[in-house]
């Protein structure tokens, strides 16, 4: 069973991404900031993450480069589900090197696959 790490601030979509996960088989664990999402990354070593964008403190950019660029998580690979939804955000979120990009709310049947897609099942 994959282990999926949510680093979201907001109670309410840490709820909703978390029973979506665990409702399709997979582990859910979750981080409040970028900086507890990072240590949390390399704690846990999840499967694969979901990072929200606008957080306060270090954003999910700037979280997701951090990680992608660390030798000790740069295996992981990083969804961002966020309510950004331009296209510059997209590819900006792609260049710090995020394999997909989701715009909330995130549908259940998108996401779950972009998931399967990124773990390669």
């Amino acid at each position: 069973m994959a282990s999926i790490l949510i680093i979201d601030d907001s109670p309410t979509e840490l709820h909703v991404l978390k029973t979506m996960l665990e409702k399709n088989g997979y582990t859910a664990l979750a981080a409040t900031s970028g900086e507890e999402g990072i240590a949390a990354a390399k704690a846990e070593k999840p499967d694969l993450i979901l990072m929200d964008v606008v957080m306060p403190g270090m954003n999910g950019f700037q979280a997701t480069r951090a990680l992608t660029r660390d030798a000790e998580t740069a295996g992981i690979p990083i969804i961002i589900v966020t309510t950004k939804d331009q296209e510059t955000d997209r590819v900006w979120g792609l260049r710090q090197g995020a394999k997909d990009y989701v715009t909330k709310p995130a549908e259940e049947k998108d996401l779950i696959s972009k998931i399967n897609q990124a773990l390669g099942n």
